[in-house]
């Protein structure tokens, strides 16, 4: 009853303001003061192609939304969480999780793990947790570069695999090239731990193209092999 009448309240919101996209301060206000997680909310918004990113990741849900723009699918926001087994270029993605429907092999509400020990289990209901299929992918992340008043980004292409996982929320598997490089990049250049995902191998050249070309940001393009 909590998240309905959550959705509803968000939906009439956006279709006021005539808004596409949303980041939601997810925790822990809203189970202290509401009682529920907004997560399948959220999830619900993104498979409608509605981007909704948490932690009020602005510049997170703007790079959600171009790759939803470019696969006309939905999109999502994961962490680089950590690395998988010994594999160079094998990582985990995870969210706790608001991951839209179109993303999980399966998929079950239930309650917000990390938190429930703080505001109390019967206020985190509501997260979404299964396992990411198996897919190509795209992702990117926008960040602004505040000391040179503009934006920058990065984007890329992997796949979601099949490789066995025990772990809550909503995680996945993903295999990159060259992972290492990146996660170099990422941290030498101090881009945040969010990532946008969208499970469409040829929406990150359509996201660079226009980021990089007709929006004038500084992207970099990380690539299977490496340029010269």
């Amino acid at each position: 009853m909590k998240m309905g009448k959550l959705g509803v309240v968000i939906d009439k919101w956006m279709t006021d303001y005539d808004l596409d996209i949303s980041a939601v301060q997810c925790w822990t206000s809203m189970e202290e003061y509401f009682g529920v997680v907004p997560c399948t909310v959220m999830s619900m918004m993104s498979n409608g192609l509605h981007s909704s990113a948490c932690e009020v990741d602005v510049v997170g849900v703007v790079g959600m939304h171009a790759l939803r723009l470019a696969s006309e699918t939905p999109s999502a926001l994961l962490d680089w969480n950590n690395n998988y087994g010994a594999d160079p270029n094998k990582a985990v993605c995870f969210h706790c999780s608001n991951l839209p429907k179109h993303f999980f092999k399966e998929v079950r509400m239930d309650y917000q793990a990390i938190i429930a020990g703080t505001v109390g289990k019967l206020n985190t209901f509501g997260t979404c947790v299964g396992r990411v299929k198996a897919s190509p992918m795209s992702y990117a992340r926008f960040s602004t570069d505040d000391l040179n008043g503009r934006m920058r980004g990065y984007v890329g292409e992997g796949q979601f695999t099949d490789d066995p996982l025990e772990t809550f929320g909503g995680a996945g598997v993903v295999e990159i090239p060259r992972l290492q490089q990146l996660l170099r990049l990422i941290c030498e250049r101090g881009f945040e731990h969010h990532v946008a995902a969208n499970l469409n191998a040829e929406a990150a050249s359509a996201v660079y193209e226009a980021a990089s070309n007709y929006l004038g940001w500084d992207m970099y393009w990380h690539r299977a092999e490496a340029l010269n």
